[in-house]
């Protein structure tokens, strides 16, 4: 997946959702990179997307970058 601003999603990336939200992906389920807290057991099921812990709502699964505004902060440094 990629985001509104064409970089690449990764596990332990910081974005911004729709300029006024924030998160942190913790699985990119199209490359099949989950985060430790995140196994792959548990949401292979959704088949396509991200995972991102935001700070609005706690777990939300983002299928593409159609409907929101998901840009790149930065990325994680030690993973």
């Amino acid at each position: 997946m990629f985001y509104s601003d064409s970089n690449e999603a990764r596990v332990g990336d910081t974005i911004a959702i729709d300029e006024k939200y924030s998160g942190v992906v913790v699985a990119v389920i199209d490359t099949n990179e989950f985060s430790e807290n995140y196994p792959v057991e548990q949401w292979a099921y959704l088949r396509e997307g991200i995972l991102v812990d935001t700070d609005f709502g706690g777990l939300v699964h983002y299928q593409s970058t159609e409907h929101e505004k998901i840009l790149l902060i930065s990325r994680a440094k030690n993973l």
